[in-house]
């Protein structure tokens, strides 16, 4: 079986109807889905802070900062996942099957999170690690949560990271715009990571790297090598957006996967209008085909970033596509 699942955020303000849609539309592998039309706190930087055990932040002349105390919309943020939680459980009663929460990764908090005297988190090696470890602490409490609420789930967990390959590129502006700050190796990188997936380990086994941005970092491809399995940050995955990929992108993917990693590929372009289903089996099947035609089992098939610029009416044609292709793809691989 070939799956099929969003990523994170979707148009509206309206939690219950978005958590309903995608139980309905994305029955054998939903999500937990963001709003960030509700405010910064439920923007993907804010959402981050707002985790039980995070570093406390304020939010002031659009910038998160952080704090001596909790601001007022960090403490929003951390009542908006109570209250998102609450209302996934009133909605998911009896589910079983897969089930995937998405957080914000150390890294891109690094990058956006600004720090006294510093500038940024991503300055000072001290806060990043510190940033990091408070992150793990807290998605180990998210995931036992969720796993009280939602005991019949294989939870999933998606570490977003929009914003690593700048990071590790030396890419990410200084506060000013006149300055770049440094690049951080590799193996910094991946012990960050490591600390949340290691955190998320005694609940699930399944642990993705979500990033819609090109590597731009050291080398011409994402370095696989140094994030997937025990060797690396201990993912079990990844999830990109495959228009973003270069020849030795794919190569290197197509690689992983025959090592058993797990490719979400963002096969449907979110900067235009939904494609129809059969443009989108045709750019799928040529994907996979390029990729050596991983198993069924290690592919499920995602829109390339979230779905906030959509419309309601967008969204839905979009999981109907996926979930086409899906099934065509499966029958091509004859694996249902």
């Amino acid at each position: 079986m070939v799956a099929y699942t969003g990523i994170g955020s979707l148009p509206g303000d309206d939690f219950a109807s978005a958590v309903r849609m995608t139980f309905e539309k994305v029955p054998d592998f939903p999500y937990l889905p963001e709003l960030p039309a509700r405010g910064p706190w439920a923007a993907m930087i804010g959402r981050g802070l707002g985790l039980p055990s995070g570093l406390a932040a304020d939010f002031q002349a659009g910038e998160w900062r952080l704090a001596d105390a909790p601001g007022i919309d960090q403490r929003r943020a951390r009542a908006c996942w109570r209250d998102d939680l609450d209302q996934l459980e009133d909605n998911a009663q009896g589910f079983t099957g897969r089930f995937k929460v998405a957080v914000t990764g150390p890294w891109t908090l690094a990058a956006n999170l600004g720090v006294a005297h510093t500038g940024r988190v991503l300055a000072d090696l001290g806060a990043r690690r510190d940033l990091g470890q408070s992150l793990a602490e807290s998605v180990a409490e998210l995931l036992f949560d969720l796993q009280r609420r939602l005991p019949g789930a294989a939870l999933v967990l998606q570490i977003d990271e929009p914003s690593l390959p700048s990071v590790a590129a030396g890419a990410v502006p200084t506060p000013g715009g006149f300055f770049r700050h440094r690049a951080v190796d590799l193996p910094e990188i991946s012990a960050a990571l490591g600390w949340v997936s290691a955190a998320a380990r005694p609940v699930t086994e399944e642990v993705i790297l979500h990033s819609c941005a090109p590597w731009i970092g050291p080398g011409k491809a994402w370095p696989l090598a140094s994030l997937l399995g025990e060797r690396g940050a201990g993912l079990s995955g990844v999830s990109l957006d495959v228009d973003t990929l270069s020849g030795d992108g794919l190569d290197a993917l197509g690689v992983a996967a025959d090592a058993g990693a797990q490719l979400y590929l963002g096969v449907l372009p979110t900067g235009v209008a939904p494609l129809s289903a059969d443009r989108l089996t045709d750019r799928t099947l040529r994907l996979v085909e390029r990729l050596g035609n991983p198993s069924a089992s290690a592919l499920t098939l995602t829109p390339a970033c979230g779905l906030f610029s959509w419309s309601p009416a967008q969204v839905l044609t979009g999981f109907a596509a996926l979930r086409t292709v899906a099934d065509r793809l499966a029958d091509e691989l004859g694996q249902r």
